[in-house]
């Protein structure tokens, strides 16, 4: 089903998956069909010199009744049936992140509110489709330093790309801003949080906190790395609220007027409004802003935790621009032991 969106449009999805296309039409208009996408190329000398989807899910929980669920008899944990309903969804995407929400601490493993998840979680969260997971969130540091290195270490020992938290200054400056490059788009990550839970990092580690000092510095770093496309990933916004607050709002429009593309947002653990701006710059047809993609997967009881929404961001390059040229919606809840037949938590598109 596919729907145009002007730029005051503000959207939250509620059914099927719902598909979001844009067009263009300047000077010379020469129609280009794709899979994915009808565009009108902005003049007859302009090629299509690539194009890239990528997949946003929201929070990767891990709370006691999953711990319990995933145990097996020989006391490994098993996730292979977590994700096997939207496997293919991810898939479809040439790119897939999400924010994983716990640590990888190592035994004892634990849920809320202190998380530290087998390692198990994060190979099953690979094999579903994910490239890329978000790390800095308020949930980072609650095995200290240690938790945080471990996660790390046991990412870097999967093969999984990250962002968010490192180790020592050194490793930063040398990885980030992330980024990722697909048919010709190089497209910068960025990953910030609003807060630790209170619990500070030590050095030499490094958490992204919201700081505009730092993200402004960020910015400009993408850029020069000749970014065509930035994205922000913003772990903010008010628990449970179904509308942005304030701080959204405000931080929002700063990281537009300083130079990011598009805002995908996380922490409420319930789905919060999708809008478009226009940019005015000329730097991209229009911004995405996803104010929270709630959970992906949780035990979470509050209204609304139960469910959560994926995003699939079109990006298409003709010559040296790069826009936004669509997206796509994908709805989801998660299913208890009690509600599955396979007696497992699981997610499944809506």
């Amino acid at each position: 089903m596919t729907h145009p969106v002007s730029s005051t449009d503000t959207v939250k999805p509620h059914g099927h998956p719902v598909r979001f296309t844009l067009s263009c039409m300047l000077l010379t208009t020469i129609l280009i069909v794709t899979t994915h996408v009808t565009v009108l190329a902005q003049n007859a000398g302009a090629k299509l010199t690539g194009h890239a989807s990528i997949y946003f899910a929201g929070d990767v929980m891990q709370h006691k009744e999953q711990l319990q669920a995933a145990r097996r008899a020989d006391g490994t944990y098993c996730y292979d049936d977590c994700f096997s309903l939207v496997e293919t969804e991810i898939k479809a995407a040439d790119i897939a992140v999400c924010n994983f929400e716990t640590t990888l601490g190592g035994k004892p493993y634990s849920g809320y509110p202190n998380f530290c998840s087998p390692d198990e979680l994060a190979q099953a969260v690979k094999d579903a489709g994910f490239d890329i997971f978000l790390t800095a969130n308020n949930h980072c540091l609650d095995r200290g330093n240690r938790g945080l290195k471990r996660t790390l270490d046991v990412l870097d020992s999967l093969g999984i790309a990250h962002l968010g938290t490192y180790r020592n200054q050194a490793e930063r400056d040398s990885v980030y801003p992330f980024i990722t490059e697909h048919d010709g788009i190089r497209i910068a990550l960025l990953n910030y949080t609003y807060d630790t839970n209170g619990i500070t990092v030590a050095p030499p580690c490094i958490v992204n906190y919201i700081d505009t000092a730092i993200i402004r510095a960020d910015i400009a770093r993408a850029r020069r790395l000749k970014a065509d496309c930035i994205i922000a990933c913003m772990h903010w916004g008010t628990e449970y609220m179904t509308r942005p607050d304030n701080s959204q709002k405000k931080l929002e429009d700063w990281l537009y007027a300083h130079g990011v593309d598009h805002i995908i947002g996380g922490h409420p653990h319930v789905v919060q409004p999708v809008r478009t701006l226009p940019d005015y710059r000329g730097r991209a047809s229009e911004h995405l802003t996803v104010w929270s993609l709630g959970n992906y997967i949780s035990n979470m009881s509050a209204p609304g935790t139960d469910h959560g929404l994926a995003v699939t961001l079109h990006l298409l390059r003709i010559g040296n621009i790069t826009r936004m040229n669509g997206y796509d919606l994908h709805p989801n809840r998660t299913l208890r032991p009690q509600q599955n037949r396979n007696g497992s938590y699981s997610v499944v598109p809506e």
